[in-house]
Order: structure tokens, then C-alpha cells, then sequence
């Protein structure tokens, strides 16, 4: 009786080992196992230079972070990786990050939480912004390295002995806000044990963060372009007493007005722009509203135009003949050019007007810098 519980027991404990595995290894990408070896790499940082396992071949402890841009788990974990930079930098620590998101595959409501995205060039800007003091490495275009490592989420770290032997992976610490204290500072005691040649007292810990964007995952952007372009796109009329409502902006929302026509060359290039911005932003409050300055005998073409540009926001045409009480509707201080461009907040308060193109870029820093947007975590008021 007693024989038949223990081989039941048993079994079950096999099977709960066998779907861990699975699980675990869902995404067909196999993290390295303590003890095995670092495997080389040879990858461009954004300082220009190329590195490799050699580079760092003079360190006593190596620890290199799978990190990204776009993900507010690693964002919220930049500091802690600086200061760990910082404070071990003298004792013969090396830190090294590694970007291992392939920007294909993500898709633009997942860069809702940045203000770059994961390209090279996106890392050189977060880079000096941050003023990150490690080496920031590029492995999203093959990828090669990372699957050697194989990272689970953003961020995950990797610390290896003077032999270059994995004795830690895992957390960098149990506390994803950056505002709070950790209980458990798993890195560091990796760290400290292995300058004092000592066991890693815990060598493997669980994770949090953004997954990895592997290149086999480019079909997810797809998917959603997809999606997107099947949302019906509606264009109304307004007058001039609705688009004074519109800037007077009683919604809870961050409100993107873009004036327009068909027929101006700049607002016809600049607007798949403003769709992205959309696409970007609009879970996170963001709300576009779209105003056709046509005439508004072609609303049809000015319709036909929003559906090829999947504009499935808020989208108008004015309705009257007295363009200069539009003008006036909008913005007083607005010379009446197209394209013109604001940005509200809900109280009304215009933070941005823009008459021209816009700079898509600066325009997508200024909505995530409103504190109505930005990153999850916000700075903590003294660094860690």
C-alpha cells in the first residue's frame, strides 16, 4: 500500500517536472544551465566599437543583462544596473548589457510604454539619455547570441566567475519598483559571493519583465496591422462650435487635433505618422482626432483617404464655408497654414502647436513626456 503511494507520488512529481520543462521551454529558446561556459559573442555596441567574451577577459566577476528600450520592466531596472555598473566597477566587476528584441517584432501599441523603440539607433538615444556607463550591445538583427543565453524576459542577468562558469541567473532583485526597497538583493549576494570565493547562496531565480521579441515573432506586428486595418474609419461633420468643444477638451484624455486636406502635400505625407502615434498611444489615453479642412463637397475623397490611411479614430470635416472662424476656433494664435497640429490636455491647456510637418519623432517625445503618459515607474525621488 505504502510501495503503491510512493510510486504515485513519484509519478506525479515527474510529471510536474515534465510540464515545468515544457512550459519553460515553450518558446523553443533554452536558457544556459549553471555551471556551463559563457558563450562567445561578437556584437556592435553604440559607442562604435565591437565586443566580444575577450573584451572583458581581465574582469574577476562578468555580468552581462538582457535589457531593452521599450519594456517599463527594464526601464525601471536602468539605474539599479548603472549603480551596480558603478559600485562593483573598481573591485573587477564588469557589467554588459545586451539588447536581444528584434524591432520587427514588435508591434506599436507594445511601444506604448517608450519613447524609442528597440533599434540600434533607438539605444544610442536611450543610452545618452540615461547615461548608461556600460557597454549597450545589439543583438536584435540575428539574434545569434541570445539564443545561446537564451533570456526569458527583460531584464534578466547572467553572472559568470573568473572562469567565465554561469554561477547566477535570474532577477536582478525581487522589487520591480524602483521606488521601493527590495527584500531580496539577488544579484549583488551572486556578486558578492563570487569576489569572496563563495557559493552563490540562491545561483537560479524566476524572472519579470517583457518577453522576448524573437524574430520568430514578427508575425505578431502583422497581426495587428491586420487587425487595425479592418476597424471601420468614419468621417462627420463639425462646425465651428464643435471644434471649440473639441480644444476645450472635456475627455480624460490626451487629445492629438490634426487639421488637414487632401489636397496639401505635407498633411498627406505627414499622416501615417499621426496613425502610428495613434496605434502607439491610444491604449495608454491618447486620443487623435482628425479634422478634413476639404471642401466639403469631397467628403468622399476625403473618407477614402482616411481608410487607406486606417485613420479608425475620431475623424471630421468642416462643415462650413468661413474658413477664417475655423481658424479662430482652433487656435487665435494659428496663421491658418496646413497642416497645424495640437496637442491638448484635458483641461484644455494646449502643450503643443505645431503649423507645418511635424517632427514625428519629437512629437511622439513630447506626448510621453506629458504626465499624463511616461513610464510606468517614475524616478524615484533619491537614487538606490
Amino acid at each position: 500500500m505504502v510501495s503503491s503511494k510512493i510510486i504515485r507520488l513519484s509519478f506525479i512529481i515527474s510529471a510536474l517536472f515534465l510540464l515545468s520543462s515544457i512550459a519553460f521551454a515553450f518558446d523553443g529558446h533554452k536558457t544556459l544551465a549553471i555551471g556551463d561556459n559563457a558563450p562567445d559573442f561578437s556584437l556592435p555596441g553604440i559607442d562604435g566599437k565591437t565586443y566580444t567574451l575577450q573584451s572583458f577577459k581581465n574582469a574577476k566577476v562578468l555580468a552581462i543583462v538582457f535589457m531593452c528600450n521599450h519594456c517599463p520592466t527594464s526601464q525601471a531596472y536602468e539605474d539599479r544596473v548603472i549603480k551596480l555598473t558603478s559600485d562593483y566597477a573598481a573591485r573587477g566587476v564588469s557589467v554588459v548589457a545586451i539588447n536581444p528584441n528584434n524591432p520587427n517584432s514588435l508591434r506599436l501599441d507594445e511601444l506604448g510604454y517608450s519613447d524609442v523603440g528597440d533599434s540600434f539607433e533607438d539605444m544610442k538615444v536611450r543610452a545618452k539619455d540615461r547615461k548608461f556607463n556600460f557597454p549597450y550591445l545589439y543583438d536584435g538583427e540575428t539574434e545569434v547570441t541570445s539564443n545561446k543565453y537564451g533570456p526569458t524576459a527583460t531584464p534578466h542577468i547572467f553572472i559568470f566567475d573568473k572562469d567565465r562558469k554561469l554561477r547566477y541567473n535570474g532577477r536582478i532583485d525581487d522589487m520591480e519598483n524602483p521606488a521601493k526597497t527590495p527584500r531580496s538583493l539577488d544579484a549583488r549576494n551572486a556578486i558578492e559571493a563570487l569576489l569572496n570565493d563563495k557559493e552563490v547562496p540562491v545561483p537560479v531565480t524566476k524572472t519579470f519583465g517583457c518577453s522576448i521579441k524573437w524574430l520568430e515573432k514578427n508575425d505578431w506586428a502583422e497581426k495587428a496591422a491586420i487587425q487595425w486595418a479592418k476597424e471601420p474609419v468614419k468621417l462627420d461633420t463639425i462646425n465651428v462650435a464643435g471644434i471649440a468643444e473639441l480644444v476645450k477638451n472635456h475627455s480624460d484624455k490626451l487629445r492629438l487635433i490634426n487639421l488637414w486636406a487632401t489636397w496639401c502635400a505635407p498633411c498627406v505625407a505627414e499622416f501615417s505618422d499621426l496613425v502610428t502615434l495613434n496605434h502607439t498611444y491610444r491604449d495608454r489615453g491618447l486620443e487623435f482626432v482628425s479634422i478634413s479642412a476639404d471642401d466639403p463637397a469631397n467628403k468622399d475623397k476625403a473618407l477614402k483617404f482616411l481608410q487607406r490611411k486606417q485613420a479608425s479614430g475620431t475623424n471630421y470635416i468642416y462643415s462650413g464655408d468661413d474658413k477664417y472662424k475655423m481658424i479662430e476656433a482652433i487656435d487665435p494664435k494659428w496663421d491658418g497654414a496646413l497642416p497645424y497640429t495640437l496637442l491638448v490636455e484635458p483641461d484644455g491647456k494646449i502643450v503643443y502647436a505645431h503649423q507645418g510637418a511635424i517632427d514625428a519623432e519629437e512629437l511622439r517625445k513630447i506626448i510621453f513626456d506629458n504626465p499624463m503618459m511616461g513610464r510606468i515607474y517614475k524616478e524615484p525621488d533619491t537614487k538606490q
